[in-house]
């Protein structure tokens, strides 16, 4: 029997209407992209303006948050647009300000997404203090074994 036990992570995709959030699920979920998707920590790196309420939805994070390690990334959505008003290297200095994960991505042509969802799901398993309670409350167990990488992942993710 395999000692591993399969658990359900809450992962909070947060950010401005319109930036993605939706459409980087989808794409990660179901590998789907739907143009005509209704407007639902992303910023859209073509527009600027939610690039700067950044600081706004990391407060109300860090306001409302219960623990203190949380794993944060900041994604760049739709670097497939030409006409970006933020580029990579702002992007990555924002997170590194602030002690997070970083990529871009685009839901559209597919970049990124699938690495972003893996790079973050693999530092909440690496972060004990989000297991403590999962622990103590449902047993759940983790492998000693390193998880077999895919190769592709690693090359393109910019980690903080």
């Amino acid at each position: 029997m395999d000692d591993d036990v399969l658990t359900t992570l809450k992962i909070l995709i947060i950010g401005e209407s319109g930036v993605g959030k939706s459409s980087l699920l989808l794409r990660f979920t179901d590998d789907t992209f739907d143009p005509e998707l209704a407007a639902t920590i992303v910023y859209d790196v073509s527009k600027r303006d939610t690039f700067t309420k950044l600081e706004n939805w990391l407060n109300e994070l860090e306001t409302y948050c219960t623990h203190n390690d949380l794993v944060k990334m900041l994604v760049g959505n739709k670097i497939d647009k030409d006409n970006r008003e933020v580029d990579r290297n702002e992007g990555l200095k924002f997170a590194r300000k602030h002690n997070m994960l970083f990529i871009e991505a685009s839901a559209k042509t597919r970049d990124g997404v699938q690495c972003a969802f893996e790079e973050l799901v693999e530092k909440i398993l690496q972060t004990p203090g989000l297991w403590e309670s999962s622990i103590q409350n449902h047993g759940v167990q983790l492998s000693d074994h390193e998880p077999q990488r895919q190769g592709a992942c690693r090359g393109y993710c910019s980690l903080v």
